[in-house]
């Protein structure tokens, strides 16, 4: 259940000058929808597959499976990272943590981000190696296995394609198994490309342009979560639309120290002054925070209201 607190405080100054400001504070907090089951079931399936691809791939003599089940255990290790971030953000805020452990969701995405950039790494390295000396495979096998891998990768990456837009971890979870899917379709069509052809250097080939098309994706997911481990306004959230939709607001004459950060991967906060000419300060309390929410999705919000006109505002 979400709470909304407001405070106003007027102080009024003494001579000849009086001076009024108001002070209105006002924090919402929800709880973070994380789906942890979906984690544990995207970890238990896909460990399983790793220690079948890299048999496979060892009784095969293919490097190509082996490689892949290397990267399948990189995003095994990525699921797990976020399912436990995942489950620290649910748990309430401590005296020493006043906002909680949402922050882990965001180190948990940049930390899938690098992982993802290392597998690639560690893929394209092997696909050169294997570019000089390519080996004939066992091309029938390769296929069935990276077959049931593709169904398997694509089925996880389902379980998080509905939040990847709003939770940068769950979207980190939908690229890991995305870019799975898509490295076991490209050994699927190796494998029956090498079967008719005969040409084993097929392999390392394909392996090298999903090596870039894995990396074009995960460019975004390292670009945000940077950006929100840096405190950045999150991606699709417009500050100076924040500030115009405030400075619309009946009364509101100047917005300064704005600031809008992500709390975690789907939690956004917000802190602002607002310059007012009116006298029901609570009611502009009720007013902005109404709007933030309804307008930009933005529930924790903390604002101060000063009464009057700055001199000197440059952040105006």
């Amino acid at each position: 259940m979400a709470h909304d607190h407001g405070h106003v405080h007027d102080h009024h100054g003494h001579g000849s000058q009086g001076q009024g400001h108001g002070h209105a504070h006002g924090h919402h907090h929800g709880p973070v929808e994380t789906g942890d089951w979906r984690y544990a079931v995207g970890l238990i399936v896909n460990l399983a597959f790793v220690g079948i691809e890299f048999g496979a791939g060892v009784f095969s003599g293919s490097t190509a499976l082996m490689a892949d089940a290397g990267h399948n255990l990189s995003d095994v290790l990525g699921l797990a990272m976020a399912g436990g971030a995942a489950w620290l953000a649910r748990r309430a805020a401590a005296p020493g943590k006043t906002y909680g452990y949402g922050k882990a969701t965001v180190l948990a995405a940049l930390a899938n981000a690098l992982l993802l950039i290392f597998a690639c790494g560690a893929i394209a390295i092997e696909a050169v190696r294997r570019l000089a000396e390519p080996a004939p495979v066992m091309s029938g096998l390769i296929m069935g296995v990276a077959a049931v891998g593709f169904v398997i990768n694509l089925g996880t990456a389902l379980l998080f394609m509905r939040d990847q837009h709003s939770d940068l971890n769950a979207r980190g979870a939908y690229l890991h198994m995305m870019a799975d899917a898509a490295v076991s379709i490209g050994v699927v069509i190796a494998g029956a490309a090498i079967l008719f052809t005969g040409w084993s250097i097929i392999d390392p080939l394909v392996s090298i342009v999903i090596v870039g098309v894995i990396l074009w994706g995960t460019w975004g997911l390292l670009r945000d979560s940077v950006n929100l481990a840096l405190d950045a306004a999150p991606r699709g959230v417009d500050v100076e639309a924040i500030r115009a939709a405030f400075l619309a607001l009946p009364g509101v004459n100047a917005v300064h120290d704005l600031h809008v950060w992500g709390l975690s991967t789907t939690d956004t906060a917000l802190t602002a002054h607002l310059v007012h000419d009116r006298p029901d300060a609570t009611a502009l309390l009720a007013e902005a925070q109404a709007m933030a929410r309804a307008r930009f999705s933005i529930r924790h919000t903390t604002l101060q209201l000063e009464a009057g006109a700055l001199p000197d505002c440059p952040d105006c």
